[in-house]
């Protein structure tokens, strides 16, 4: 039991007495050991000490050989302590400011790594995705074969992955309203808001693996729409209905989905055979 006391207080006392040190140097007005001490933090994974002193000497050491090392420095210091919002502020204000400096291509990569690690999960806003993608392709574009190419590309594909699941996920709320009329403010439907979303979806991501679900959704609708129409409607979107099933089964000859699309043409025939 005393052992543990003993610890306990020992660590205290050394906790203490790195905080004591931190703040000495902090106050002092000798920016060389400021920065050297903050470049010792940063090579021993302190962070947030790291960034904590260097937001306060990269103006200092501008135009001095350290300017860009310390930048830079700041930018992974915030990274790597999760402040992606300021890592990716500092990356970019390096870039501006040393379009062809020694970390350039580093940080240009890493721009766009801080702004992914930002993004919501896919039913949110996706502005920071689309602010991620146009990251990776500048980086792409400006280093065609750079070290971070690959992994950049991959990074790219996941984030047009989510704003892929972000419209799905619009033109199935489209669907499951249905005859709600209560969010049609302009007029129109819901059933019209899931096809013009889902058609949308499949021209802008031609390759997108949720492909075959958007065209489930626009078939779906579609005869929705007809069944519901009045009915100097139903022989036109009937019609339409009709030739969006055959369509389905053409390009998705095995899907699963298949049973559904030939009985709606059954039924879109009760009205088109004549």
């Amino acid at each position: 039991m005393k052992k543990t006391i003993y610890a306990v207080v020992f660590l205290v006392l050394l906790f203490s007495s790195c905080a004591n040190e931190f703040n000495k140097v902090y106050k002092s007005t000798d920016n060389n050991f400021k920065y050297e001490y903050a470049k010792e933090c940063f090579a021993k994974g302190k962070y947030v000490r790291a960034s904590t002193l260097l937001q306060g000497l990269v103006t200092m050491q501008k135009g001095s050989d350290n300017a860009q090392e310390s930048l830079y420095m700041l930018g992974m210091s915030e990274f790597n302590s999760r402040d992606y919002e300021g890592a990716s502020a500092t990356f970019k204000k390096y870039c501006q400011s040393y379009p062809k400096g020694s970390y350039t291509e580093e940080a240009r990569f890493l721009i766009g790594m801080s702004l992914y690690n930002c993004t919501p999960e896919p039913r949110l806003d996706q502005s920071q995705t689309v602010n991620a993608i146009t990251a990776f392709q500048e980086y792409i574009d400006l280093y065609p074969d750079g070290k971070q190419k690959k992994d950049a590309q991959q990074r790219l594909f996941e984030l047009q992955d989510k704003l892929v699941q972000k419209e799905l996920y619009s033109a199935q709320l489209y669907y499951d309203l249905g005859q709600y009329f209560g969010n049609c403010t302009y007029g129109g439907n819901n059933y019209e808001a899931c096809i013009i979303t889902a058609q949308n979806a499949l021209k802008d991501y031609p390759y997108s693996t949720l492909r075959e679900k958007f065209s489930v959704l626009v078939m779906k609708s579609k005869f929705e729409l007809a069944q519901q129409s009045v009915e100097e409607k139903k022989l036109e979107r009937f019609q339409d209905a009709e030739d969006e099933c055959y369509g389905f089964l053409n390009e998705y000859p095995d899907s699963k989905n298949k049973a559904m699309a030939e009985k709606f043409i059954n039924k879109c025939k009760e009205y088109t055979k004549d």
